[in-house]
């Protein structure tokens, strides 16, 4: 069984972990390890509170992740795997995508200051798009 390993840290249960998957062999999903919190938009003060509690790095690879998500219109079913991360300043994010039977893998780099995150992921997914992963992706949403 492959589980995240956020989930499970969380759960602290890490002694029950055999084995952690390198990002070399796998990416995980979008938004992996990132906590969401929403609001009522038109609650100021819970916002306000709400917004101390963010965390600026964590906020600008989630950002990336997601655009990318988005512009392949992607969604729990579909394997997509990126993850992003802060080096030196700026945002790094490795993408891939793939066929279902993982014989066709297309995967992306790139890398932004943290403003332009959502940019970032918006380009790269663009570019998988542009490689084959459109192909890929109506394959399996008609599948």
């Amino acid at each position: 069984m492959i589980l995240a390993y956020a989930g499970v840290k969380r759960l602290r249960m890490e002694n029950r972990i055999s084995q952690v998957l390198p990002l070399e062999v796998m990416l995980p999903a979008v938004g992996q390890g990132a906590l969401g919190i929403e609001t009522r938009r038109n609650d100021n003060r819970i916002r306000a509170f709400v917004k101390k509690l963010n965390h600026p790095t964590t906020y600008a690879c989630t950002r990336a992740e997601r655009a990318l998500l988005k512009t392949l219109e992607g969604g729990c079913q579909i394997p997509i795997g990126a993850f992003a991360r802060m080096r030196k300043g700026r945002v790094h994010l490795d993408a891939v995508v793939g066929n279902l039977d993982g014989t066709l893998l297309l995967d992306v780099q790139g890398s932004c200051l943290p403003e332009n995150s959502a940019v970032l992921g918006r380009r790269l997914g663009r570019k998988l798009l542009d490689n084959g992963a459109r192909e890929i992706l109506e394959e399996i949403r008609n599948g």
